[in-house]
């Protein structure tokens, strides 16, 4: 017999078969969690106007920080984060925090303020993000805030799962148009994207995920899950918390708690789902770090199930 106190000095695969099979069932799996981070956002005082967002505070971003530590993603899909550089400062202090996610998907939209991001411990096969989208609404255009982000993750040797990350129109009305047709055909927009992957692409492994400011039965989201009879047909899962209860978002204006952000999957994934493992991040300080909360989907590839 092996003690557990020689292990260290094991080669890696045969310390694999010496793991209990929990615990190399745990090895085995991808952990993604999909994020609202409330304005990762580093704007010049200058520039700031009385209706622009402001700076995210350090104590805010220390507190984002020590949520992912705890839930340690492999893949990490984040939005209302701005630029490049505040990507940047996310993976170093992530980095600092000993979760390191080198590999970089960036999609922004038409805001000028807030962007996608998805950080991922294992290499990106591909980038497909859409930043450029429009659609019509009275004969005007209008283009899609945030764009579509769209990357595949090799996550182990012969299991790709593509993400799609979103973060639809706000909930507040704009001059521009009315706020829910705008977010309904921002979602239109994404169906069309999910349609045209299932069109060249045999069973695709989909993550489909994002803030969709979209109650569970509105038609946006409607849109987005598509019909039961079409191949591309997306499947909700409904993540809790550890008190079983769903709501991502929480209003303090109007002391509202909503579920606003969801984790959808093609039907070739959702075998892979662990629906025990995955969740809503519970963490009694997380408003700190966020109005929103962190949403954790596991992932078995095929051979370790």
């Amino acid at each position: 017999m092996i003690r557990p106190s020689t292990w260290g000095s094991l080669p890696g695969a045969l310390l694999l078969l010496l793991l209990p099979a929990t615990l190399r069932a745990q090895q085995a799996s991808l952990t993604f969690c999909a994020y609202n981070l409330r304005n990762w956002l580093s704007i010049a005082a200058e520039t700031q106007a009385a209706t622009a967002p402001r700076d995210k505070p350090g104590r805010e971003k220390r507190k984002v920080v020590e949520i992912l530590a705890q839930i340690r993603p492999d893949v990490l899909g984040v939005c209302e984060i701005g630029t490049p550089d505040d990507v940047a400062d996310l993976q170093s202090r992530l980095k600092e925090a000993g979760l390191v996610l080198p590999h970089l998907e960036f999609c922004r939209g038409a805001d000028p303020e807030r962007s996608l991001a998805l950080l991922s411990r294992h290499p990106l096969t591909q980038r497909r993000s859409a930043g450029a989208l429009a659609y019509r609404i009275d004969g005007g255009t209008l283009r899609m805030q945030r764009g579509i982000l769209d990357a595949t993750v090799l996550a182990a040797p012969g299991f790709e799962v593509r993400f799609l990350g979103v973060h639809l129109k706000s909930r507040r009305e704009t001059p521009e148009a009315d706020q829910e047709l705008m977010r309904r055909s921002e979602a239109h927009l994404l169906r069309l994207h999910v349609d045209a992957i299932h069109a060249t692409q045999s069973q695709p492994r989909l993550v489909v995920y994002g803030d969709f400011n979209t109650h569970r039965n509105e038609p946006a989201l409607q849109e987005i899950i598509g019909s039961r009879a079409l191949d591309s047909h997306l499947l909700e899962i409904p993540v809790r918390d550890r008190h079983g209860l769903l709501w991502t978002h929480f209003w303090d204006a109007a002391d509202v708690y909503s579920r606003l952000d969801y984790l959808l999957v093609s039907r070739a994934l959702r075998p892979q789902v662990d629906t025990r493992l995955s969740r809503i991040h519970d963490d009694a300080d997380g408003l700190v770090a966020s109005d929103h909360r962190a949403l954790v989907l596991v992932l078995k590839p095929p051979a370790a199930r």
